[in-house]
């Protein structure tokens, strides 16, 4: 591939499972399971999610540990190791820094962009801090800038502005409304197909 390309790769539902979706399994909490596959506006979902956090006392470290029972999804580690050796690779991520540190441990330390929560000094989430509006669109916008050709994949709607913004973007598994919204990118089942549209994009 070519070396001057970047890679911008969506890091739950395309490396990892939805973080969400596990504490609404761990806690009980069913509306936790509504992602950015489900609900477009991020602002709205992150100010319901803390709503159900707060109501239920439940901190950082109740969500850390469920985190920290997790794993890649299956063929991930493998997929991005190989990706590395070739190219360089950037996750672009609205999770937050103080969630995903066990899964980039596993992941091999790869670079990740994302934004920080407000905690106050019992542990209780208050808000959270984007790192820019749309930061997934002008990071890949400013990797194009810096001359890189940029090969962005995704699975939600929130995707969507940082595909349109790369050289080229791939869908990796989405749900089908998703897909429906979106028919200009192709989509990708597995990390074989996701590998070679990356390879065939790259140039």
């Amino acid at each position: 591939m070519n070396p001057a390309t970047v890679v911008c790769l969506d890091l739950e539902g395309v490396l990892v499972p939805e973080i969400w979706i596990e504490v609404a399994r761990a806690t009980g909490i069913a509306a936790l399971a509504r992602t950015t596959r489900d609900e477009p506006d991020y602002d709205r979902l992150m100010r319901e999610r803390l709503a159900h956090l707060a109501a239920a006392r439940l901190g950082l470290r109740d969500i850390q540990a469920i985190v920290a029972g997790m794993a890649p999804l299956a063929g991930a580690r493998e997929f991005l190791d190989a990706l590395r050796t070739e190219v360089q690779v950037v996750i672009l991520s609205d999770t937050f820094y103080e969630f995903a540190r066990p899964l980039m441990a596993r992941l091999g330390w790869p670079t990740l962009f994302c934004h920080r929560l407000d905690v106050d000094d019992a542990g209780a989430i208050r808000g959270y801090r984007p790192r820019l509006p749309d930061q997934k669109r002008r990071a890949v916008e400013a990797l194009r800038g810096l001359n890189f050709r940029v090969v962005a994949a995704g699975d939600s709607f929130n995707d969507a502005t940082m595909l349109a913004a790369a050289d080229a973007g791939v869908l990796f598994r989405p749900p089908p409304g998703v897909a429906r919204q979106y028919p200009q990118f192709p989509v990708a089942s597995d990390y074989a197909a996701l590998e070679a549209a990356i390879r065939a994009a790259a140039g």
